[in-house]
């Protein structure tokens, strides 16, 4: 089966030839311009690839909402020219094959359930750490939406005493974004976190955030794998502060020895398909998109 993906990003779009197991054939990217140019660059690669199906995982906010008049539109993000843009429309009035669309970490969640470091399990959280923070969740073996999707990164989070930082989100403020997300170490330290030593107490304290977090979010959607993703993630050494902030946070009330003991480690774990979750899970969109028409 020979299937299109589209990881839609405020910064680059990587899209890529995939098939039915995961694998990538090609790929190729370019950056995220005005919509016009940005969408010809997407149709100059697909038009001579005869694909059976597209995947599209994308920035948000979007309307994932298949009964919504505005379905398929990225809807109010501030990224210039595209607050209110139907890329789905722009891609059905091109081709006219099954097309699935999401955000692109339930793309990215899906991904990891089919393919990635989730396979096999009915139930999973995908959380990206980057310039932004976002989630995606599958539940009953299924994507959640609601309202609209999970907005995981804007949970007000319980600042830490020795933190005085105000926060870099500018709806929220001291939010997991706000805290935790790539900018907000940037700001609070004033470097890069790339730029930052391993021992940097910088570490720490993005650990108590992110597994602040995950105590919460495994208290209210219980999933059977929380997978970390994003630019931030490349910190390895933020994997065993993270389980020890999320069982300190929990403090032994899911007697569950996943999140009670050194399983931690296989519970709390970075993506298995490392960096390609998003474009891989754009991947699956499409083979769930084929299967479902």
């Amino acid at each position: 089966m020979k299937l299109g993906a589209i990881e839609a990003g405020g910064t680059k779009f990587v899209v890529c030839i995939g098939d039915e197991k995961g694998n990538i054939i090609d790929r190729a990217s370019f950056p995220t311009e005005e919509p016009k140019k940005t969408m010809a660059n997407v149709f100059q690669y697909f038009d001579d690839k005869d694909i059976e199906a597209l995947g599209v995982g994308s920035f948000g906010p979007i309307d994932p909402d298949v009964n919504s008049p505005t379905y398929g539109y990225i809807t109010t993000t501030p990224k210039s020219g595209w607050s209110n843009y139907n890329i789905m429309g722009a891609l059905k009035e091109r081709y006219d094959i099954p097309m699935g669309f999401d955000t692109d970490v339930n793309g990215a969640a899906l991904g990891e359930a089919m393919f990635g470091a989730a396979k096999g399990l009915d139930s999973a959280l995908y959380l990206t750490i980057g310039t932004g923070i976002g989630g995606g969740a599958i539940l009953g073996g299924k994507l959640v939406h609601g309202l609209l999707h999970p907005e995981m990164g804007h949970m007000k989070m319980i600042v830490r005493d020795d933190d005085p930082y105000q926060g870099a989100c500018p709806y929220h403020g001291t939010c997991l974004e706000g805290l935790a997300a790539g900018p907000a170490i940037e700001k609070r330290w004033g470097v890069k976190g790339n730029e930052l030593p391993e021992n940097h107490p910088a570490w720490d304290l993005e650990a108590y955030y992110i597994g602040q977090a995950c105590a919460n979010y495994i208290l209210i959607l219980s999933p059977k794998k929380i997978i970390l993703g994003g630019g931030v993630m490349h910190q390895k050494q933020l994997f065993p502060m993270i389980h020890r902030y999320t069982q300190q946070f929990l403090n032994e009330y899911i007697q569950k020895e996943e999140v009670t003991t050194d399983k931690i480690k296989d519970y709390i774990v970075y993506p298995g398909l490392g960096d390609n979750a998003g474009v891989v899970g754009a991947l699956a969109l499409a083979l769930e998109a084929k299967q479902n028409n």
